[in-house]
């Protein structure tokens, strides 16, 4: 998910592209911060009608203790399945341009507003991918200028949670932690009914440009390590996200993408979205966390039932059919 990644998948749609260059950055950041003014608290007709009703299960403190490591997480061995997933995330599958729709939707923390982002995920571990160059990533986090995203790695050779390291210079996922059983059982909740983990993204105080990834553990009501690494981070981003991502292909025996008919009966949600700036933690809101697109359409996702829900001022969004 390197530069390359948030740049080519819009060429069409080049108002909404995210471009590596200072200057579009600079203008596509201004942009949406005025659309983010002008939505305020309302919702557009494609995002307000199907609001959910129920409230989410409170998120945890992300003041929690933060103690120990995550038990599991691994450093990947190299396998042709998982290298082409990274080939996705790192390359927007240039090999096949013509026959992969790589887009995005959720929000984009501005620069110099926190230094740690927090956000609780939804799960579904019925998801199954069966096409091995399609790629659901959902929900995505990332903080700005963090070394780490922590991805949710839906894939044909299993579901997975990723620490994506940005300022390792050949970049990947620096650990993975399968999203089974036992996941489950220690690090979600029912949220609105479904299994949901909690993540935590910071720079470590006094330490440069050092960042640490947590998962919330409901067992021992403390976070754990996941990922910890430091350096430069290589995104050429100048902003972070949460969002929801999908590199996918059409089915040709159903004429939309492989994941519309898979996922047809799953929810990505990411919600209570917090931001930290000298310490403090806050929802994220309209002036510092504009959405990425006011109003996306489910066809230029290869899914034209698929729903994008604002079910909060910018601190919780939902994808669904």
């Amino acid at each position: 998910m390197n530069t390359a990644t948030r740049t080519r998948a819009r060429s069409a749609r080049s108002a909404r592209s995210v471009r590596s260059t200072g200057s579009a950055r600079t203008a596509l950041a201004a942009a949406l911060l005025v659309a983010a003014a002008a939505l305020g608290t309302v919702q557009s007709t494609g995002t307000a009608a199907a609001r959910p009703t129920e409230r989410p299960a409170a998120p945890p403190s992300p003041d929690a203790p933060h103690r120990g490591a995550v038990a599991g997480a691994r450093t990947p061995a190299r396998d042709a399945g998982r290298d082409r997933a990274v080939a996705a995330l790192k390359d927007g599958r240039a090999a096949r341009p013509a026959a992969l729709t790589h887009n995005w939707w959720g929000i984009f923390p501005q620069p110099g507003t926190h230094d740690g982002i927090t956000a609780t995920h939804s799960l579904d571990p019925a998801y199954h991918v069966s096409d091995a160059d399609n790629f659901t990533y959902a929900p995505t986090t990332k903080a700005q200028n963090s070394c780490i995203e922590v991805v949710t790695a839906y894939w044909n050779s299993g579901n997975e949670l990723w620490a994506w390291d940005w300022c390792s210079r050949n970049g990947g996922p620096a650990k993975i932690l399968p999203l089974d059983a036992d996941f489950r059982a220690k690090y979600t909740t029912a949220v609105d009914g479904r299994p949901a983990f909690s993540i935590q993204l910071v720079k470590d105080t006094g330490s440069g440009n050092r960042w640490s990834s947590y998962l919330y553990n409901h067992r021992t009501a403390q976070w754990e390590l996941l990922y910890r690494q430091s350096g430069t981070d290589r995104s050429d981003l100048d902003y972070g996200w949460d969002i929801f991502e999908i590199y996918a292909s059409v089915n040709p025996a159903t004429g939309v993408g492989y994941y519309c008919t898979e996922a047809r009966n799953t929810v990505f949600d990411s919600s209570a979205i917090q931001l930290r700036k000298a310490g403090v933690w806050k929802p994220a809101r309209p002036a510092d966390s504009p959405w990425t697109e006011a109003n996306p359409s489910g066809r230029d996702f290869l899914c034209p039932p698929l729903k994008f829900l604002q079910a909060g001022a910018n601190d919780h969004w939902t994808v669904r059919q």
